[in-house]
């Protein structure tokens, strides 16, 4: 165990970066020992808590908190009341938890707790538990919680709980008293209302005693081998009827476990030496795709490895469970009763957000859009390129997406807390189409070749840490040598649109004149491809002259021409063509990555030849 924690530390240490508070990096450490006994027949059970908390904060710590996320499962709760009053509620939940009778519901329960020996004052408010410590935590020191809690896990309705509609028994996440994330921002002890999670990087040592008959997936390692082995075949009895499971999760922010009497454990081998997991409902008629399912999650492991970043630990399970699909530390959970097609997407999106939000951890309520997004662009990329569809814009589907909530004139900027959106439809657009737009069209400011490096620089400078939006466009603007807080600013701090149009176009006695306007708030770079009658095509790159620069050539194969600048403030531009050839049309933006809210005046000659 020692050996694998200082590899993991070795290989991953922080270093000093800069951060959004533009002071050198820090972040809280954690050290959980937990071991539960669980009544499978009641669905309750029983947990003791070793916490060791390190303080690397430059502030004196006088209270701590902690998420009691299964509290959100009962009647009256915010998640609850929550579900009841939004325009749109998601219908997994909708009344449901309004409905729960006491032996459904859901909570945790702290018992006893002491800090350093000493017993600690707390108070319970909802899904937050508030801790008054006896001794304030200085800025280097540590201290140790012990706490015990008694806990019912509820019928299942959002990602966590018992019996889901596929009658998998236990999808444990959540499920433990956490401790919120602190950072440069404060402390983020926000409630669970149905969103997102966000929590410190740290070690797990986690004892689950269970009913024999149960097979228990789970984040890390058995521990009778912490260099990777998942063969539980050693697995200790407990007391009489009893199993007793032990993990080792070395440098993780979370630990989810799942457990049903009917599990096949499948194992596969994966690229660089990882095992992939596979636990599945031992049913005839899903188990053809979970067989078929293994060698895709290999190439999908495979992909992000080479386009984003090594996977660093030795194992992943891809697990039935849950409501949908959900990521967690190394695993996922994800209902299993589906077509194939459908199987492989929700895997390859689930095993994506391995790197975005779980490697690179964001905070998910305040950023949403980095880790939906960002996974919802490389998982398309992995799909399109693993299933040979060849398709030049995977993420057409995201522009759409886009292009009607901009449209519709609900839309929220993406610097809504994950939470605080008026309707479902608007979150879900706004993190994961928008945040997948993001990207798509970053590689059409800064140039395909750069975002690519751009995502490799983003891992490698920021895996095992908290980066925050400002810190990923950064390291765009080193790779491409670009200026871009205009993009990051106007895209994710605004509703401002794109919006660009052909005004005219005239012919003069030497050239031909276009006046191109810039209607919507938002400026960009413009491409315009032009064709001319002879066959030939030609590229006029207009710079944004806040970018500073010009991008590299990409997705042309034909002359280019690099024009001068666009400045914001000028709602027009002309350009004038040599008239050496004729110009037969001429289009922004061919390539369709320019999320433009009304593309029908983008063209000009195209619409007037199809008819």
């Amino acid at each position: 165990m020692k050996y694998l924690l200082n590899l993991s530390l070795a290989l991953f240490f922080f270093g000093n970066v800069t951060a959004q508070n533009n002071t050198s990096y820090w972040q809280q450490h954690v050290d959980y020992t937990m071991e539960i006994d669980v009544d499978a027949e009641k669905n309750q059970y029983k947990g003791e808590q070793t916490l060791e908390y390190t303080n690397n904060s430059p502030d004196v710590l006088d209270r701590v908190y902690f998420h009691l996320y299964f509290n959100a499962f009962q009647p009256g709760s915010e998640m609850d009341v929550r579900s009841l009053s939004i325009e749109d509620p998601d219908r997994r939940v909708g009344d449901r938890i309004s409905k729960l009778a006491p032996d459904e519901i859901g909570y945790i329960k702290p018992t006893k707790l002491k800090q350093d020996g000493k017993k600690a004052a707390y108070f319970i408010e909802g899904t937050v538990m508030t801790v008054l410590l006896n001794d304030a935590i200085k800025p280097g020191k540590s201290t140790t919680f012990k706490m015990e809690w008694d806990a019912q896990v509820p019928l299942q309705i959002r990602r966590s709980g018992r019996d889901n509609e596929e009658g998998v028994r236990f999808s444990m996440t959540q499920w433990y008293p956490k401790i919120a994330e602190y950072d440069f921002q404060g402390w983020h002890a926000d409630p669970y209302i149905g969103r997102e999670f966000h929590s410190p990087w740290g070690d797990f040592d986690v004892t689950i005693n269970i009913d024999e008959e149960y097979v228990v997936a789970a984040t890390g390692y058995s521990a009778e081998n912490v260099k990777g082995s998942t063969e539980y075949k050693d697995v200790k009895k407990g007391k009489k009827g009893t199993r007793t499971w032990n993990f080792i999760a070395p440098n993780v922010h979370d630990f989810t476990w799942a457990a049903d009497p009917d599990y096949i454990h499948d194992q596969y081998d994966g690229p660089n030496g990882v095992t992939l997991n596979f636990y599945y409902k031992n049913n005839p008629e899903i188990k053809e795709n979970w067989k078929n399912l293994q060698p895709k999650t290999a190439e999908m492991l495979d992909y992000y490895n080479k386009n984003v970043g090594l996977y660093p630990y030795k194992q992943y399970s891809v697990i039935q469970g849950g409501d949908g699909g959900m990521e967690y530390a190394m695993s996922t959970l994800i209902t299993g009763n589906r077509k194939f097609g459908s199987l492989v997407g929700v895997t390859a999106h689930e095993l994506a957000h391995t790197w975005f939000q779980f490697l690179l951890a964001t905070n998910e309520g305040k950023h949403e859009w980095m880790d939906e997004g960002f996974t919802s662009y490389i998982s398309d990329e992995a799909m399109n390129f693993i299933n040979k569809d060849n398709n030049p814009n995977p993420h057409s589907g995201s522009y759409r997406g886009y292009v009607f909530l901009a449209n519709s004139g609900k839309e929220q900027p993406q610097t809504t807390h994950a939470d605080r959106y008026a309707s479902n439809r608007a979150y879900g657009i706004t993190a994961y189409s928008k945040g997948a737009v993001f990207l798509t069209q970053l590689g059409y400011v800064i140039g395909k070749e750069n975002l690519d490096k751009t995502l490799r620089k983003y891992f490698a400078d920021w895996a095992f840490k908290h980066p925050t939006p400002n810190d990923f466009i950064r390291v765009a603007e080193k790779v491409s040598g670009l200026e871009l807080d205009w993009y990051l600013m106007d895209w994710t701090q605004t509703t401002n649109q794109i919006d660009y149009g052909i005004k005219s176009v005239e012919t003069r006695k030497n050239a031909t004149v276009v006046t191109l306007e810039r209607i919507g708030l938002m400026g960009m770079p413009i491409d315009l491809d032009v064709t001319y009658t002879d066959g030939t095509q030609e590229q006029f790159y207009i710079p944004l002259q806040m970018m500073r620069g010009e991008k590299p050539s990409d997705f042309i194969d034909y002359k280019r021409t690099i024009s001068p600048d666009w400045a914001w403030a000028y709602p027009t531009y002309e350009l004038s063509i040599p008239s050496t050839k004729k110009v037969k049309s001429m289009m922004i933006d061919a390539s369709k990555r320019l999320a433009d809210v009304n593309p029908e005046n983008n063209s000009w000659g195209i619409e007037v030849e199809e008819k």
